[in-house]
């Protein structure tokens, strides 16, 4: 497969073949302006070390930015030059992009709400993909993995592309870049000395600006730099895509060689026996709870809960490419062929939601007893987005067209991720674990007191030492980082509000600490 073949090394690569033949117009003089302003909104606001308000402001300036170089029209095509090899309009991208896009910018608002750096680094990377598929589109599972393949790709190709719409705009007056240029620098010099005269004159005045600009110095700087690069890189590989959206449509026929119906049909009906024969067996177990842990020998609560939910959750994730690879290959050219697939497909389906089910119920009393976690909860949410994928498949099933399936998927996810973002996961582990100990009397001092800001609320609940050994470490860490206006968070905020208060100094030691296990 050739790899550059028109206009310089990058303007028309041919990775995809004909599906991805890019923009036949340089970028807008538009185009250029809003990518640059929002990477200079993003130098000046995105915290690198901390989730805070400068994330979400940098998601709305980026989104401005796509939307400016997507409604104003470019300029007029090029009269030199050899040609492009792929002659055809620009695409438009599905009603689907009204979903991704708002659902990048919500994940990114994230940030604003919680302070959990790990749930807003999942927020991050989940974005990533979001606003991939805002961009490029994508309907089929194949073609979405595509479409998240070609954004960073798409930021190399975006370089020439950039780079002759520089030369457009510098061919057609460049006197207006340098008006442009003495503008800003103007207003730059007159907020520096007005501003330093207010500060100079009042105190409070002083403070506001204080907090509102960061200390100037080598690292800041180099920060600016960076944040800013990387933004209008990525930016532009966005833009570019906006201009002209890959042909993703052929990936979402279906294809593959059939095979013959006893070939699909006599191993996933065993597999549907053995289904049938362990999901049996765990409705004893689910409706008879404690009884069957207590009265099986050797048993105890974490070899029950511990083991068997991750092989249960490996089984769940299997069945997935079973019925994916049934769904490729099985024929279904004849009523007796769909037959077939609806009644192999939907038992053994509606079977794993039974195995969901136990999974979910084991981890529910692993929980129980040894208290909840980040890797719980998140694993418990795993579980029951898989079991709402096997109820899309189900409904998908009933006529035998799943075009919408993979990106229902994508979505549920997508709305679980928020979901738990809005439940405020931190906080819900800190409230569990409060209420545990009221009931048993034993805590895990030491896994608590890791928890983000979000939990201070909850942990609060407590008393004496122990409220004090969970809260002494995170009021030490809020006191050592100070947010500015770029990281600020409503989590930290309130913990610093409540701590400000009701202070927890430090314990000489901690009473109780039973570990998470």
């Amino acid at each position: 497969m050739p790899v550059a073949q028109l206009h310089g090394p990058w303007a028309d690569v041919s990775l995809f073949g004909n599906r991805w033949p890019g923009p036949t117009r340089p970028a807008s003089r538009a185009t250029i302006v809003a990518l640059l302003v929002a990477a200079a909104v993003a130098a000046l606001s995105v915290p690198l070390d901390r989730a805070g308000v400068g994330w979400f402001v940098t998601a709305i300036a980026g989104a401005a930015a796509l939307v400016v170089a997507r409604i104003v029209p470019d300029p007029a095509p090029r009269t030199t030059g050899p040609a492009p090899l792929v002659r055809r309009g620009p695409r438009t991208l599905s009603n689907a992009r009204y979903f991704w896009s708002p659902a990048t910018v919500a994940l990114l608002a994230v940030g604003t709400f919680r302070a959990a750096g790990w749930l807003f680094f999942l927020c991050l990377c989940t974005a990533a993909i979001t606003g991939a598929l805002a961009v490029a589109g994508g309907r089929s599972l194949r073609a979405m993995v595509v479409a998240v393949l070609m954004a960073p790709l798409a930021s190399f190709r975006a370089l020439p592309w950039v780079r002759r719409g520089f030369a457009a705009v510098r061919a057609k007056g460049g006197g207006k870049g340098l008006r442009v240029t003495a503008t800003v620098s103007v207003s730059v010099a007159l907020l520096v000395v007005f501003g330093s005269l207010f500060a100079s004159a009042d105190a409070a005045f002083a403070d506001l600006v204080g907090r509102a600009m960061p200390d100037i110095n080598g690292v800041t700087v180099f920060r600016w730099v960076f944040v800013f690069v990387v933004t209008a890189f990525v930016l532009g590989g966005a833009a570019y895509l906006r201009a002209a959206p890959p042909d993703l449509d052929g990936l979402a026929r279906p294809g593959g060689r059939r095979v013959a119906r006893l070939e699909w049909a006599v191993p996933l009906t065993l597999l549907v026996l053995l289904f049938a024969m362990f999901v049996a067996v765990q409705l004893t177990v689910l409706f008879g709870g404690s009884k069957h842990v207590l009265d099986t020998d050797g048993l105890t609560y974490a070899e029950y809960a511990r083991g068997g939910f991750w092989q249960l959750l490996v089984v769940t994730g299997l069945t997935l490419v079973v019925l994916a690879g049934a769904a490729r290959w099985a024929p279904r050219d004849t009523g007796t062929d769909r037959v077939l697939i609806r009644v192999i497909l939907g038992a053994l389906s509606l079977l794993t939601l039974v195995v969901v089910a136990s999974a979910t119920h084991r981890m529910d009393l692993y929980a129980d007893t040894y208290g909840l976690t980040r890797l719980r909860l998140l694993v418990s949410l795993c579980e029951l987005w898989l079991g709402l994928v096997f109820v899309l498949i189900l409904i998908a099933g009933i006529r035998l067209t799943a075009l919408w399936l993979p990106r229902a998927v994508v979505a549920a996810a997508v709305l679980a991720l928020l979901g738990l973002a809005g439940a405020n996961p931190d906080r819900l582990i800190a409230d569990h674990n409060v209420t545990r100990y009221e009931q048993t009397d034993r805590i895990d001092t030491r896994y608590l007191s890791n928890l983000s800001a979000d939990a201070v609320p909850a942990l609060d609940r407590l008393t004496g030492a122990n409220r004090n050994c969970v809260l002494a470490p995170i009021a030490a860490e809020l006191k050592q980082n100070e947010d500015d206006w770029r990281g600020w968070n409503l989590g930290r905020h309130q913990a610093r509000d409540l701590l400000a208060h009701k202070p927890a100094p430090a314990p000489r030691s901690c009473p109780g600490d039973y570990p998470s296990y």
